[in-house]
């Protein structure tokens, strides 16, 4: 059974490109009737932030990554890393080591001196003497001293390590007892049964160590992907500034769910020219092997792109649901359906939609200057003060664009001459929907108190 998990520390938001990871992970375990597990790696007591870990899980709320079995704490797993410290110092595989600060300072600046790699020089791996007073060791594992570590990647292919560039006898438990993230990983991976680690490929150095630790403990080595990172459309390493923020952001910025899956799942994978995706569709054509080598670029546009189109084809009921969240209940209103349905063609967020609602649902206080000044005139506002007189009941669309048609006529007018001027009176703007599909949502004792109030408007 393939077990994948995802493995965030709480010392921050969580960010869009761990959102990605975390999809890759629940698409591969879930299309192949495997587990997906969340576990939070809060070993770091001073940094790590109960809200943090809330934004984790609200993101997955939201986004319907459902996770099997419970959340995994490190913190309260501590008791366990000590039992495997002690396990691999009593089998001769780590040793505690006394060097001071001041010693492994010295050791370091003599090496850059010499233009040498900086690393512990192992003067306690052997060591049979008598500890030196008013240390308190740390626990380093004896790593191997030369050859190769091999690791076969499912992304990037065969990747090999030699030793003596990246290795030396590295930490595994601090002076004060706490275990480093490398051990706590192999440790927790092995023990949930973890078989597949999909990762961002800053970890790729971390790796030749999980393994030496993976062989010492005597546990399975699970199969690595590690994913190429997410650039910024300027080429650099994406950052805030970029859209590299809260995943909980987006939800406040309008977007949908399924929105911001499709583009993250398209970040570094694709299927032939497919844009549009589904979890459904994910689940049904995703394989960790087919992920792209190289980075891959945020496009805003493409998000908002995608945005639209989940807008534009989620059912009606789904949307007013999340338009709650913004302030607008459209199922309390009596067309409600008709103005959500005239909105999502013309909505990139579900921002977008509110404000355009509320132009609607309620009488503009102020006009846009620039519209009025030109499209309001005596002319126009003739032609409104008419208009308003042939008002005399509700109408649907069609109703009201015949009616709109026959006073037109009548009176040796063009649409132009009266649709921008009514669409200011009704909006306060000359953007809206249909202009009969406007007319609809407001009625026509509402639409004649607007036209009156924006006649009696100076400027």
């Amino acid at each position: 059974m393939i077990v994948t998990r995802f493995a965030p520390s709480p010392t921050g938001y969580l960010h869009i490109g761990g959102l990605r990871t975390a999809l890759y992970n629940y698409l591969y375990a879930r299309a192949n009737n495997g587990k997906f597990l969340l576990r939070i790696e809060d070993t770091d007591l001073k940094r790590n932030s109960e809200e943090a870990t809330q934004a984790i899980k609200e993101a997955f709320a939201w986004c319907k990554l459902d996770h099997d079995g419970e959340v995994t704490y490190q913190s309260k797993r501590f008791d366990l890393y000590k039992e495997y410290v002690k396990k691999l110092l009593e089998e001769g595989k780590a040793y505690k080591c006394y060097m001071s600060k001041d010693e492994l300072e010295e050791l370091r600046a003599s090496q850059e001196a010499r233009k040498e790699r900086p690393k512990y020089d192992n003067r306690y791996r052997d060591f049979t003497g008598t500890p030196p007073a008013g240390i308190e060791p740390v626990i380093r594992i004896k790593a191997p001293l030369s050859g190769e570590i091999v690791i076969h990647d499912g992304i990037k292919g065969e990747v090999k390590f030699k030793v003596e560039d990246i290795l030396d006898d590295f930490i595994i438990a601090r002076s004060d007892g706490t275990p480093t993230y490398n051990f706590t990983v192999v440790i927790d991976d092995a023990l949930m049964g973890v078989t597949d680690v999909i990762r961002g490929d800053d970890h790729l150095s971390n790796t030749p160590k999980q393994i030496v630790l993976y062989e010492a403990l005597g546990f399975k080595v699970p199969k690595f992907y590690h994913v190429a990172m997410i650039n910024g459309e300027d080429g650099k390493k994406l950052s805030k500034r970029h859209g590299a923020t809260d995943v909980m952001e987006y939800k406040k910025m309008g977007y949908l769910p399924e929105a911001l899956l499709n583009f993250l799942v398209r970040l570094g994978w694709s299927h032939g020219d497919d844009e549009i995706f589904t979890i459904e569709d994910m689940l049904k054509y995703f394989n960790p092997n087919d992920i792209n080598k190289s980075s891959s670029t945020y496009n805003a546009q493409k998000l908002d792109w995608l945005n639209s189109h989940y807008i534009k084809t989620l059912p009606y009921e789904r949307l007013a649901h999340d338009m709650l969240e913004f302030g607008v209940d459209f199922k309390a209103l009596v067309k409600g359906e008709l103005l959500l349905n005239s909105l999502r063609e013309r909505s990139k967020t579900l921002i977008e939609m509110a404000n355009s609602a509320n132009a609607i649902i309620n009488a503009p206080k102020s006009y846009d200057e620039k519209a009025w000044a030109k499209f309001i005139n005596e002319n126009s506002k003739e032609i409104l003060a008419k208009f308003a007189q042939i008002l005399d009941r509700d109408l649907d669309a069609k109703s009201y664009e015949e009616l709109t048609n026959k006073f037109l006529e009548q009176n040796g007018l063009k649409l132009k001459d009266l649709a921008q001027a009514l669409r200011i009176a009704l909006t306060g703007s000359s953007v809206s929907p249909s202009i009969f599909e406007v007319l609809e949502v407001v009625g026509s004792s509402e639409t004649k108190n607007r036209i009156q109030n924006l006649l009696k408007e100076e400027k």
